[in-house]
């Protein structure tokens, strides 16, 4: 009999969370003030408070898990890791296939790992609110759930088209106590902005961070901080508890190491889940192919430069050193809504740069077969952004079944797609197009850049 669920229980779940900085081959380039020069801790404390600052900047490899955080996170986990032997049948693949399944939380994805981590820093820095944006509103989500669990207001900025795409997104952040107001909106400055010059703009993850920015620092007591779903390294660290867990399911049922490990990723944080404790692995001599995967409509790593650039549209944020294709590029408005952003993480893009991961681009009709075939076999609807390491995760186990190998691959299932079923009726009426970006819309995007700091490539080229 196949291990089809494998558990762990709540004590042998991780205590600490990895830093991947502390072992990244080459040292991590830092982020820029308006000036060019190197910012200070203190320039981001009206944004984010001190404590999370201490992490963004840490490079200790281990950082302890607070109690009261583990007490937090045990309503869910340990996330169970799963074997997709259905998926494994239809394919007629030697390959072994585990997921490790964060659609179990409250908000249905990865991303409460490190929105109770960050609500909890806050309350204890002596923050009253947070303001933050969302894509498909699965960050909003789980910020809303954290901020009501430690009694916080919680204000969120979602893309429209995403406001428009996903109602029910909208209804759950309601019903967790939060306010949320699509994005571009008139509350904000650089919101009325952005309205002036195009009305009809589906909106982007750039602008409503600007707008979620912008009324944290507006705030006269000071007691309002923003807060951020992916990109940034403390956001990175909160969810490696992912592939933390991963690694001890895989060793209770006699796998070794995956040969591959895949996720989907828009800013970082699912992939860095659960691939970062497999990169030290690989730093470390193991041999793991690791592929970020993404969508042609917003092709981040496999098409953008790697450049300095803003997190927003309107330049509130520091100058990121990461793969990016311009702060003010709008993405087509796919329903894979957390994979619209301009920018990527800067640890991911410097494991890019590495050549430690290999990241892949895939359109959104052969991610929602996938999701059709992964619904029909495994059962489960996954969200869209969920269905490109799906994808991603066909082709290479219809790879292994091609060269006769037998491959052990373990893939991120970051998110149901429950409250995503639009997109799903579309695809199913063929509503939908393949979509890559047009080399003309790309050169403009990146245009915006051209006189940015330039990061140096740095990379040992042992990968």
């Amino acid at each position: 009999m196949k291990n089809i669920k494998i558990t762990l229980s709540e004590k042998d779940m991780p205590k600490q969370w990895y830093n991947l900085a502390a072992d990244l081959p080459t040292p991590m380039q830092p982020p820029l003030g308006p000036d060019g020069n190197p910012i200070s801790p203190d320039m981001l404390a009206k944004v984010f408070p001190m404590n999370l600052i201490e992490q963004e900047m840490s490079t200790d490899r281990w950082i302890n898990i607070p109690e009261e955080v583990l007490e937090m996170l045990y309503r869910w986990r340990p996330a169970p890791l799963r074997r997709a032997v259905y998926l494994e049948k239809y394919l007629k693949t030697p390959a072994r296939i585990y997921y490790k399944d964060e659609s179990v939380s409250p908000a249905g994805s990865h991303k409460p790992n490190t929105a109770v981590a960050q609500a909890w820093y806050n309350k204890q820095f002596g923050i009253k609110k947070l303001t933050t944006e969302t894509g498909a509103g699965q960050w909003g989500s789980a910020i809303a759930f954290a901020s009501q669990l430690l009694g916080l207001e919680c204000k969120v900025f979602m893309v429209r088209i995403s406001f428009d795409q996903k109602p029910f997104r909208k209804s759950l952040m309601r019903v967790w106590g939060a306010n949320c107001v699509a994005s571009p909106s008139h509350e904000t400055h650089a919101g009325r902005e952005i309205l002036k010059k195009d009305p009809k703009t589906p909106g982007s993850l750039g602008m409503a961070i600007s707008e979620a920015i912008e009324e944290a620092l507006g705030d006269p007591s000071g007691k309002t901080r923003y807060c951020l779903g992916s990109v940034l390294n403390h956001v990175m660290l909160h969810q490696t508890i992912i592939g933390l867990e991963a690694k001890k399911q895989l060793a209770l049922v006699g796998e070794k190491q995956p040969d591959i490990v895949i996720g989907c990723a828009g800013g970082g944080s699912n992939f860095a889940g659960i691939s970062f404790p497999f990169v030290c692995d690989k730093i470390h001599g193991a041999k793991i192919k690791i592929i970020p995967v993404e969508p042609t409509a917003c092709p981040t790593l496999t098409r953008g430069p790697f450049s300095y650039d803003h997190g927003d549209v309107a330049k509130m944020t520091p100058l990121l050193p990461m793969y990016t294709l311009g702060h003010t590029f709008i993405p087509e408005p796919i329903h894979a809504g957390g994979l619209r952003y301009h920018g990527m993480s800067p640890l991911v893009s410097q494991g890019v740069v590495e050549g430690l991961l290999e990241p892949r681009a895939m359109d959104q009709i052969k991610c929602y077969e996938a999701a059709m075939l992964w619904a029909r076999t495994e059962g489960t609807i996954c969200a869209p952004e969920t269905s490109h390491a799906i994808a991603c995760t066909i082709d290479e186990a219809i790879k292994a079944r091609e060269e006769g190998k037998e491959k052990t691959v373990l893939f991120c299932y970051s998110g149901h797609g429950l409250m995503d079923l639009t997109g799903y009726d579309k695809f199913l009426n063929g509503e939908l197009k393949e979509y890559s970006l047009p080399d003309s819309l790309l050169q403009e995007a990146v245009s915006v850049i051209q006189h940015h700091p330039k990061p140096s490539i740095q990379k040992t080229g042992k990968w």
